[in-house]
């Protein structure tokens, strides 16, 4: 392992444990894989190569750092085996609290040698994960976006016994793997990003269920409207240079006029019902149905270009 490098064991390879372990190999990275589920691990090495390796077609990674990184990319047998060394413990399992817990329990015999162990829970607290810990001093959340390779934000979510030197540790790796961390000061459900997200989908599923547009036409909307400006800046950046320089207070107080009408009339149900599931199933199926994979494809090749401009024109 050469300097720079943090050795990382990825424990949960579903969906987003293999995103965490493509982002790390295709940063040269060496990284451990352990899943109790022999479906899971099934195939798993061979899944997070080819992620990091789209990673070089995307121009997102260097194509010697990922092949260094998948020559170190090993299988742990057990636990033990996976975490014994690991500077970076990366827990990546369901959203169960038990289960969490009884594997951040673990860790403590395991993985003596870890500097930190992170959840990627999007749900539970740190507080709650880390209950059963001596040393809830190394644990937080750190909760990724899907895919957590090319998607670059991460929610930091401390606990009340988080050792704040290691806040700025896992800030330092990750933003070595290209990655843009946010601290979140109080938990709550959801974090901010997937709260966020939860808000808009549910307006998006009201306005399709209502008939006022259909599930394609939805998604440009979005995706070429505010999509776009907030990836630029974010909602409050976006309203702030839409005031201009003057009157700004003056701006604001029409502005929060003419949302209060928008607010009133949104959608405020809390429950979507099984009725409405299968109507947007169908909804969403007709739009979209036999063309997943061409579709993921392109999607993560306009992440990928939104990414590139996004930051060529931060260094203007």
């Amino acid at each position: 392992m050469t300097s720079g490098q943090v050795r990382v064991a990825v424990v949960g390879v579903g969906e987003i444990g293999r995103g965490w372990a493509s982002l790390c190999v295709a940063a040269g990275w060496p990284v451990t894989l352990f899943d109790n589920s022999a479906t899971a691990m099934d195939g798993a090495p061979a899944i997070v190569a080819g992620r990091a390796r789209a990673l070089a077609a995307l121009e997102r990674a260097d194509e010697d750092a990922i092949e260094r990184g998948i020559a170190g990319l090993t299988v742990g047998r057990s636990l033990l085996q996976a975490c014994a060394d690991a500077q970076w413990i990366i827990e990546s399992i369901d959203e169960d609290l038990q289960a969490k817990q009884k594997v951040f329990e673990a860790f403590e015999s395991v993985a003596p040698k870890a500097r930190a162990v992170t959840s990627s829970s999007s749900r539970l607290t740190t507080k709650d994960i880390a209950a059963r810990c001596r040393r809830p001093d190394r644990c937080l959340v750190a909760h990724p976006l899907n895919p957590p390779e090319l998607i670059p934000l991460v929610e930091l979510v401390p606990g009340p016994h988080t050792d704040t030197t290691l806040l700025e540790v896992i800030k330092g790796w990750l933003r070595a793997l290209g990655r843009i961390p946010v601290i979140i000061k109080k938990s709550v459900p959801g974090n901010v990003a997937s709260r966020i997200a939860a808000a808009v989908w549910r307006e998006a599923i009201d306005l399709v269920l209502q008939g006022v547009i259909d599930v394609d036409d939805l998604d440009r909307a979005v995706s070429v409207g505010p999509a776009l400006v907030w990836a630029a800046g974010g909602p409050h950046l976006t309203h702030h240079l839409a005031a201009g320089e003057q009157q700004a207070a003056g701006f604001f107080q029409t502005l929060c006029q003419e949302q209060e009408v928008y607010w009133a009339d949104l959608a405020g149900w809390a429950k979507l019902e099984p009725a409405d599931q299968q109507r947007l199933i169908r909804a969403i199926g007709a739009a979209y149905t036999g063309q997943s994979a061409q579709i993921r494809r392109a999607r993560n090749r306009r992440v990928a270009a939104i990414l590139r401009a996004v930051e060529e024109a931060r260094t203007d």
